[in-house]
């Protein structure tokens, strides 16, 4: 940090008594003060806050709150910065000022990211100190209107620390008076003094022995001799003279040549020649201060009042007319305050002035302290939410003479409450209402047993436009669907935004099915038409599932899944037609997870079946490796077909168990077979998603023995779409450990070739559905013969599947496909059966 100026000697000197004047240093906690710091850091929304005083080497907090420490070193003191500037010092960021960033107070405890001072400046025009509030975290938005504020507490705090200084003077005063008698002296016909009492001794600074004898012109300073001499030389002579029988204002001279206020009355004693006058003698210097202190006292209440930041008012609780506005009144009503004395609030306020007049009248007859809340519209059509608090003061007539209103503006706060419930009830995107607004409609519609529809609404094909043009564009698409939905709203139609492109309309009323099937159609129109937006058109359609509440379910829960069920079934079997939900569709559900259930139970108990299908080279008609086949029968079932229960085993997250199953049990069978016999196991897709099947494999590998060489994986083109950068990833370290991959029903996927620049797999597939055909489609032909030349360019051997006939296993030798695998072979069979086959080395394809 840049070191602060050096003062200016003179000048600091200067300040330095102004402050030592006060003498407010090392002094004890005062309450007053203690308040002022508390509503600092409150209206300055800071932890901590203190009233400040530079003294010559150090700053010291005359109060403080939140604020440990009672002084620091002054070359430290940001408040020191506050006094060489003699003005208001805001730091929003201590770390992003240059001059402030590497204060010890910054880098160290307390560690500041927060400063706003503003100056403590005495009537004299010296700035003693300053009124700071600070804070550990930054402010970037403080609003520069709090500055004013800070100002007008730091005037408030340098009238304080006057007012207390002067109050602390006027005490001592008051003490000087109350055990000092008046002050008596006697004067001759000449004018000469021969009576000095002790008060006089006292009050002049003059003792007896060295007054008796002098002129009485002795107290009077010399300036006024000319006008007052006369008249005490008169009076001594006996003459006429107003100095006499009443009490005089006056100046007197103290013995050291100070000058002071006194009152005197003078009363003849004595005979013309012998006698002359005693007077008596009232030090006044302490009256007057306090006549000053209470005229300063006043325009301190009144600075007070008019520059308090809430507003204020005063009111004849008879009449009920204002008597008393302050400025912030001012500024927040709009008005001026002579415009506002005199009059009421039905006057002032025609909206709400009978509400004011209510709460005030409240007050009046019923007494105590009242606080509420109201709105009223300016003359400008703003509108103004108020919180007041009311209270009855004495008044010098009457007892509850006055009302006495404090009132807030809490206008922003109302707002603040308004937009947080806004967001919590309304998506942000959409401006519908959200899931959690919606869910709990439904809740209070259930709980009061009204009948209701729900159609789940999901767009088609959104994910497209995510996907090709950015979620930015795809927002933008939201909004128009938003937009149109909400042209649906009325009194009985209400529509939420749940999810990403997730929609629900909830419908009450009458003929809710016929009502609901006629909404969902003209959605599915509406959401038909092509959405233009940043230089995009967008084709997205929508698939609607109907549940009725209480026919479709009597919970959020069940009516969710059978929404669910509904659309599912829109989406796959009802294209551009609403779904409503049916007994079929639960059972349909019921079983999906009774199968789901019997599932686990078999995977954890182990009753995973495997039957291995062999795959022969078409040179020596040899089995060269088994493909690993699952198989799942239970008795009240029978055979489940694969594709149904592995499909099961993805969607309900059980694929990664069942993989490691199927593996571990492959890898166990391979153990009893020769070293040559390779043993091939498909992977779904989901197994790559966690990114732990490479550490699953190897484990398995690892405890089972099995050699990873005689390990083949295949997999499907699908995999390679949904995540080819991943996949190829995984793949890669599989290969590393010497594991073959193949490419499984090549030719059905629509994958790019591409593909095979990207990875080099060991085998390919060639699906069924083209050996089915070679007999009889050239297009079939053509593909296989390519597959062939590609993948012996690509030195990678070919397995045709499916292979039944005679006539298919001739064509695909002439086609120079290398491996052959099909019912023509050998239909899949146990392990015991392979074992049996390998041992027996009988050639499995016919010659």
């Amino acid at each position: 940090m840049d070191s602060p100026s050096v003062p200016n000697p003179k000048p600091e000197q200067l300040r330095l008594a102004a402050l030592g004047e006060l003498g407010v240093l090392d002094t004890e906690a005062e309450r007053e003060f203690d308040a002022l710091a508390r509503v600092t850091a409150s209206i300055m929304g800071v932890p901590n806050a203190g009233i400040s005083l530079v003294d010559a080497d150090r700053q010291w907090f005359k109060a403080s709150h939140g604020i440990e420490v009672g002084e620091t070193p002054r070359d430290i003191a940001f408040c020191d910065q506050v006094v060489a500037r003699g003005e208001a010092l805001l730091i929003a960021d201590t770390l992003e000022s240059e001059e402030f960033a590497a204060n010890p107070l910054v880098t160290g405890h307390p560690r500041l990211r927060f400063y706003a001072g503003a100056p403590l400046m005495l009537d004299s025009g010296e700035c003693v100190g300053s009124l700071c509030a600070l804070d550990t975290v930054p402010h970037p938005d403080f609003p520069i209107e709090k500055l004013d504020r800070l100002r007008d507490l730091a005037t408030l705090a340098s009238e304080l620390l006057e007012a207390r200084g002067r109050r602390l003077r006027g005490e001592i005063a008051a003490k000087i008076v109350s055990a000092t008698p008046h002050a008596v002296m006697a004067a001759n016909h000449r004018a000469e003094i021969v009576y000095w009492n002790t008060a006089a001794e006292k009050m002049f600074g003059l003792p007896a022995a060295k007054a008796i004898g002098r002129n009485v012109m002795t107290i009077i300073p010399k300036k006024f001799h000319h006008g007052h001499q006369e008249r005490f030389e008169a009076a001594a002579e006996g003459g006429p003279t107003r100095l006499v029988g009443t009490f005089v204002e006056l100046e007197a001279r103290h013995a050291d040549g100070t000058v002071f206020p006194v009152e005197l009355s003078l009363a003849p004693w004595g005979s013309q020649d012998m006698g002359g006058f005693a007077a008596v003698i009232r030090d006044t210097t302490d009256q007057m201060k306090l006549r000053a202190e209470r005229d300063r006292n006043k325009q301190f209440l009144d600075a007070v009042v008019s520059n308090l930041p809430s507003m204020l008012f005063v009111k004849d609780t008879d009449t009920r007319r204002y008597l008393l506005v302050n400025r912030k009144a001012e500024e927040v009503i709009g008005r001026s305050a002579e415009s506002m004395k005199g009059k009421s609030d039905a006057e002032l306020f025609p909206g709400a002035g009978q509400t004011f007049e209510h709460n005030d009248l409240k007050v009046i007859t019923q007494g105590g302290t009242s606080q509420t809340e109201a709105e009223f519209e300016r003359d400008d059509a703003t509108r103004v939410h108020i919180r007041t608090t009311r209270v009855l003061i004495d008044g010098p007539d009457r007892p509850n003479q006055y009302l006495l209103g404090l009132s807030e503006d809490i206008t922003s706060m109302r707002k603040t409450e308004a937009a947080r419930w806004r967001l919590a009830n309304y998506d942000t995107l959409t401006g519908l209402l959200n899931r959690g607004s919606m869910l709990a409609q439904i809740e209070r519609l259930i709980e009061a047993e009204h009948r209701f529809a729900i159609l789940n609404i999901d767009l088609d094909r959104f994910k497209s436009v995510n996907d090709q043009f950015g979620h930015v564009t795809g927002d933008e698409v939201l909004k128009v669907v938003g937009a149109r939905l909400a042209d649906l709203s009325d009194e009985n139609t209400q529509i939420a935004r749940i999810g990403g492109d997730e929609f629900v309309c909830l419908m009450t009323g009458e003929r809710l099915r016929e009502r609901a099937a006629r909404c969902a159609e003209m959605i599915i129109a509406g959401l038909r038409q092509p959405i233009k937006t940043r230089g995009i058109t967008a084709h997205l359609g929508a698939s609607i599932g109907v549940v009725l509440y209480p026919d479709d379910g009597r919970c959020v829960e069940s009516l969710r899944q059978n929404s669910d069920l509904a659309m599912y079934r829109a989406k796959n079997e009802a294209k551009g037609e609403p779904c409503f939900f049916d007994d079929e569709m639960d059972a349909a559900e019921r079983d999906r997870r009774t199968l789901e259930r019997d599932l686990r139970t078999a995977i954890e108990e182990g009753r995973i079946d495997i039957a291995y299908q062999p795959i022969v080279c078409v040179a020596t008609g040899e089995i060269t490796s088994v493909e690993a086949l699952a198989r799942w029968s239970e008795p009240d079932r029978g055979a489940i077909p694969p594709d149904i229960f592995i499909a099961l085993a993805e969607d309900c997250g059980l694929i990664d168990e069942l993989g490691e199953q199927i593996l571990r049990r492959a890898c166990i069978d391979g153990l009893a077979w020769p070293e040559k016999l390779k043993v091939a196991v498909n992977l779904s897709p989901r197994q790559f998603y966690s990114g732990m099947l490479t550490d699953t494999v190897l484990r398995v590998v690892e405890e089972t023995g099995f050699p990873a060489h005689r390990l083949q994986f295949e997999i499907t083109e699908n995999l390679v779409i949904q995540n080819a950068a991943e996949a190829f990833s995984q793949l890669e370290e599989l290969k590393s450990h010497a594991i073959g991959i193949s490419i499984d029903d090549f030719g059905i996927g629509y994958s790019s070739l591409s593909y095979f620049q990207s990875f080099s797999f060991n085998k390919v597939k060639i699906d069924k559905s083209f050996v089915s055909e070679l007999d009889h489609s050239k297009a079939a032909k053509a593909i296989v013969q390519a597959v062939v030349g590609l993948a012996t360019q690509l030195s990678m051997s070919v397995v045709a599947e499916g292979v039944e006939t005679p006539l298919q296993r001739q064509m695909l030798e002439d086609l120079g496909c290398s491996h052959l695998q099909g019912y023509l072979i050998s239909r899949p069979v146990s392990a015991s059966a392979i074992s049996a086959m390998v041992i027996s080395e009988a050639a499995l394809l016919p010659a």
